[in-house]
């Protein structure tokens, strides 16, 4: 992984302060005894302003402190699209996304998963989108505080009573505080609610975000309105797929989860340093965070999860890709400049790609999302949307990364299964293992009284 979680890394030399101790400056009783009273002063006006959140994460300052950062100024969603002649960004939104469902009826056998579809600002997005970053970034940060908290010696637990309470209100204020940063930078440049691939947003809920996209469409020299429809059906493929595939919201959020669980930290790193931190001084707590040796261990386990993470989201990305191609064809000029666009956005991410890195601790990519779009038009064309939207029913019919390496073999092995129960490897298993009681029937056939004459 690129970045720790929660942007933990080596602290920086070059930003110390003229008095650091540890560079030799001398300081009257009076002046250390007015700065202890301030620190102490700013510690309780942060911990009672920090509201009631419980857990590893304080998610009441992260939204605070996200919303701060993001301000009032230019952040109301409020920008003319010039989609629907000067009406509201609502209307145009609503508009938008009422053509991009009716071009994507014929390009897909998934109906409409979408039941209201809104305008956001970025003020909104962290506020809709906040339950499930918590569900994101929980496993992270449990991990991380709980292996610096196993780290301390049992003398410095005994010696610090009450102060650990208040050690780990700290630590979750430190993750809020980094979470509400990250939130800020990702808000000011989402398009969508499904832009990095998970279902964000709540529910059956269509969300696009004009003021970013408005900022988005500066230099590409096409229609506002164009760009605007072409992101709704962006989205509103999203939400069909999230909607009408059962699994695949839970798979998503799982699979990231899984990753998040398997974090490590070298705790004998750790116990070195804990030595060092007296729970007395906020300082030496915000020194260990920011020392470096916080940064997660990458077990085979968690590749393997990232492995199945990137496969699904290429496979989701890839149909979106395929089926909003195939929906909106010639209607707009612009749309393959913009499909490529959006590849490369994606592809290379940017700076809200990493920020999520920083969050989660993984690289939220679709690497092999060419791929999958290759693969996906493959089937659709040789075999028929509706065989190529049928596979979604079942994770097991679903594409692996081999697949991905030889689409021809995938679609060619579509093409000679009968039905989808001929590509459903549970249901060969339940023809394997019912074949061969037929077979060991057949050649143990039941027992008769002539075969077992009387004495």
């Amino acid at each position: 992984m690129s970045k720790p979680p929660f942007g933990f890394g080596p602290s920086d030399p070059d930003k110390r302060g003229e008095n650091d101790p540890s560079e030799g400056g001398q300081q009257s009783g009076a002046e250390a005894f007015n700065q202890l009273g301030q620190m102490l002063s700013q510690l309780g006006q942060m911990l009672s302003q920090a509201g009631t959140s419980s857990g590893p994460v304080n998610y009441d300052l992260a939204k605070q402190i996200a919303l701060q950062n993001l301000g009032s100024a230019g952040n109301t969603g409020e920008s003319k699209l010039g989609f629907s002649g000067g009406d509201d960004s609502n209307a145009a939104v609503r508009d938008a996304a009422h053509l991009a469902e009716m071009w994507l009826d014929p390009a897909t056998f998934l109906p409409a998963g979408a039941t209201s579809t809104v305008a956001w600002s970025p003020r909104t997005w962290v506020e809709k989108t906040l339950p499930t970053w918590q569900r994101l970034c929980d496993p992270v940060a449990q991990q991380i505080s709980g292996a610096w908290m196993q780290a301390l010696p049992e003398e410095a637990k005994q010696a610090a009573g009450p102060l650990m309470q208040m050690m780990g209100q700290m630590g979750g204020m430190a993750f809020g505080s980094q979470l509400g940063s990250a939130l800020a930078q990702l808000a000011s440049e989402m398009l969508t609610s499904s832009e990095i691939g998970l279902p964000l947003a709540p529910a059956g809920t269509s969300a696009l975000l004009p003021a970013n996209i408005e900022k988005f469409a500066e230099g590409l020299e096409l229609p506002n309105s164009e760009i605007l429809v072409f992101l709704a059906a962006r989205e509103a493929a999203h939400q069909r797929l999230f909607t009408h595939v059962p699994w695949l919201r839970q798979r998503l959020l799982a699979t990231v989860e899984e990753f998040a669980h398997g974090i490590t930290v070298d705790t004998s790193a750790l116990e070195s340093l804990a030595g060092q931190i007296d729970p007395a001084n906020p300082a030496s707590i915000e020194e260990a965070m920011s020392s470096g040796l916080l940064e997660p261990q990458t077990t085979e386990e968690q590749k393997g999860a990232l492995n199945r993470l990137e496969t699904l989201l290429a496979l989701v990305e890839g149909w979106v890709d395929v089926v909003v191609a195939e929906a909106v064809g010639d209607r707009l000029p612009g749309a393959d400049a913009l499909r490529e666009t959006l590849r490369r956005r994606r592809a290379t991410g940017g700076p809200a790609e990493q920020t999520f890195a920083t969050l989660v601790g993984l690289e939220l990519r679709p690497r092999r999302m060419r791929a999958a779009s290759t693969l996906w038009n493959m089937v659709g064309e040789q075999h028929g949307i509706e065989k190529r939207d049928a596979l979604w029913s079942h994770p097991d019919l679903m594409p692996t990364a081999e697949d991905l390496d030889e689409p021809l073999d995938f679609s060619a092995r579509v093409g000679e299964a009968g039905s989808l129960d001929d590509l459903d490897p549970i249901a060969e298993l339940e023809r394997t293992e019912r074949s061969e009681r037929e077979e060991r029937e057949k050649s143990d056939p039941p027992s008769t009284d002539d075969d077992n004459p009387k004495p």
